[in-house]
């Protein structure tokens, strides 16, 4: 998979991994209090996606106060986090230092977290977490306003099982709309009311009008 510093990363360390990773956590430490005190709507208890070019914004707004290689370490820690992940891929906007949305998180970038932090759980999990993995798929790709192909051109990568996940989700999310728009055509065929429709196919009439705003078509009843 093509590695972003938003989104993709390695596996989170097992433990034969950790130690090597410990110096870089001590070091970073320092700055991300740091980081943390000044800007506690961005490090604090909730993550923002942060605005593309934070780096050199931090450097020119406290000069003398991070050492760059320093702050270097520390963002990639903090945007490699767990934490900061899931707000990537909540899809929430980017956030300059005053807390300011600036613009959306890239739809691949969205896609990439999702993946890692599927990766990073369904190791950890004797579930299989494939269902919720093409929920959240389908969701990002509907919130893109992409056409399906354009979709799948830019969040491809060099991993094929995430290439196949997507594939696999937007099939997935092609048959429900099969079923749905099927579902339509025959309720508006029928000339009954959604309540009749339903008790006439045993159905739960919210499945109907589910299936009714989601092609756009719904309507008083």
């Amino acid at each position: 998979m093509t590695l972003t510093p938003e989104a993709v990363t390695a596996a989170e360390p097992t433990p034969r991994q950790e130690p090597s990773r410990k110096p870089a956590r001590s070091a970073a430490q320092p700055v991300l209090e740091q980081l943390f005190e000044l800007y506690p709507h961005l490090f604090g208890a909730e993550f923002l996606p942060l605005k593309l070019g934070i780096f050199q914004d931090l450097m020119e707004g406290h000069a003398g106060l991070f050492e760059r290689d320093a702050l270097k370490l520390a963002l990639g820690l903090h945007t490699r986090s767990t934490r900061y992940l899931q707000c990537v891929a909540a899809g929430k906007m980017r956030h300059d230092l005053q807390g300011v949305a600036t613009e959306r998180v890239a739809p691949e970038h969205v896609h990439h977290a999702i993946m890692e932090l599927f990766r990073r759980r369904q190791g950890r999990s004797q579930e299989d977490l494939g269902p919720k993995l093409r929920r959240q798929l389908i969701a990002a790709f509907e919130a893109s306003g992409m056409t399906r192909q354009d979709y799948l051109t830019t969040c491809h990568t060099n991993d094929a099982g995430a290439n196949l996940a997507l594939e696999e989700a937007l099939a997935e999310r092609d048959q429900r709309l099969a079923k749905q728009d099927a579902l339509v055509r025959t309720f508006e065929a029928s000339g009954k009311t959604v309540e009749e429709f339903s008790d006439m196919y045993g159905m739960d009439p919210r499945d109907v009008h589910a299936a009714l705003k989601s092609l756009g078509r719904d309507r008083v009843l």
